[in-house]
């Protein structure tokens, strides 16, 4: 098994990880052309159940260290393989609210809103849940992260002039997503032995057979939340499964690439979290909010038409961003 032996390389997974999960949503933007992201959604999840299967018998059975995929499944407790799934749950709830924010609004409004919230609420309750850095500079740099949240919110409101219902539906919905979002990773985190990954404790389980509970957990919830999304979805018309099964192959990969990476990001954030702490981990990883707004301004030109002065905010909330994560990649120094 794949272990991470000291903290430098832990803090490179996660930048990888921050990389993974601030680019995923481009895979929606391409694939929206001709795809609702009801239907995307569905080949999404599936693209991370199966990535963490692929990880779960490759890096996770290999090697001489630990226990393999198999024997740390059949050992698992009941309660710990409950806490991965409710985790799964959580996420796919947050993530769906996410998505829909991102059709709205745009990735360089729903990622800083919705995930950047989830940082910094995420990163507080997984320090309450397994405290480890220096707190000082940890909150510090969330508090610098949260000022850049304010920025890009009232850029988008300077942005979307006369749309403002449209806006106000996106901001909402990416505010509601990032409060869910922020519980997920301490439910995954509990169902393992962050303190051991070789030798975890009786009934713990591994980063990578805790990612195949979770990822289970999110294709199970995806019958109830995104059937329900498909029969009410935020904005246009109802869809359903007939509409899902006649899109093209080539669609179909577009939304399973996007599963693949975020779940590449989520495999890797949880075996660094073994050196870096769980609260560094996750607050590094949610780092995506920087990256997905640099592919929202300068690729999809989402603030393209903005009026005089928004780029000063957004250059702002980029200059805090990265400060801020600066600080809490030396909190856990």
């Amino acid at each position: 098994m794949f272990i991470v032996q000291d903290y430098g390389t832990a803090v490179w997974l996660c930048v990888i990880t921050m990389l993974c999960w601030g680019s995923w949503a481009n895979t929606q933007k391409l694939a929206g052309k001709t795809w609702r992201f009801e239907l995307f959604y569905w080949d999404y999840v599936i693209g991370i159940l199966l990535f963490s299967l692929l990880s779960a018998f490759t890096l996770g059975s290999s090697g001489h260290e630990g226990r393999s995929f198999l024997a740390d499944l059949s050992q698992a407790a009941g309660i710990n393989i409950a806490s991965a799934l409710l985790g799964g749950i959580i996420f796919n709830a947050a993530n769906i609210l996410l998505t829909a924010a991102i059709a709205i609004a745009g990735m360089s409004v729903a990622f800083p809103v919705g995930i950047g919230l989830a940082l910094v609420l995420g990163v507080v309750i997984n320090y309450l849940g397994a405290a480890k850095g220096n707190p000082v500079w940890l909150f510090t740099g969330v508090a610098l992260v949260t000022v850049a949240i304010v920025l890009n919110a009232v850029a988008y409101r300077k942005a979307s002039g006369e749309n403002r219902k449209v806006s106000s539906t996106g901001i909402l919905l990416s505010i509601v997503a990032g409060v869910l979002m922020s519980f997920f990773y301490r439910f995954i985190a509990a169902s393992m032995d962050l303190q051991d990954f070789v030798h975890p404790a009786a009934g713990k389980m591994t980063p990578y057979t805790a990612v195949v509970i979770f990822s289970t957990g999110i294709f199970i919830s995806n019958f109830l939340f995104n059937t329900i999304l498909m029969k009410r979805p935020f904005t246009g018309t109802p869809t359903g499964y007939a509409d899902y099964f006649a899109g093209k192959f080539p669609t179909h990969l577009v939304g399973v690439l996007g599963g693949v990476i975020w779940g590449l990001g989520n495999s890797l954030s949880l075996i660094a979290a073994g050196k870096a702490g769980a609260a560094v981990s996750y607050g590094l990883g949610q780092g995506a909010t920087l990256v997905a707004a640099l592919w929202g301004v300068f690729i999809w030109k989402e603030f393209k038409a903005a009026p005089k002065g928004t780029s000063g905010l957004i250059t702002g909330m980029f200059l805090l961003f990265a400060a801020g994560l600066g600080l809490i990649i030396y909190s856990g120094g």
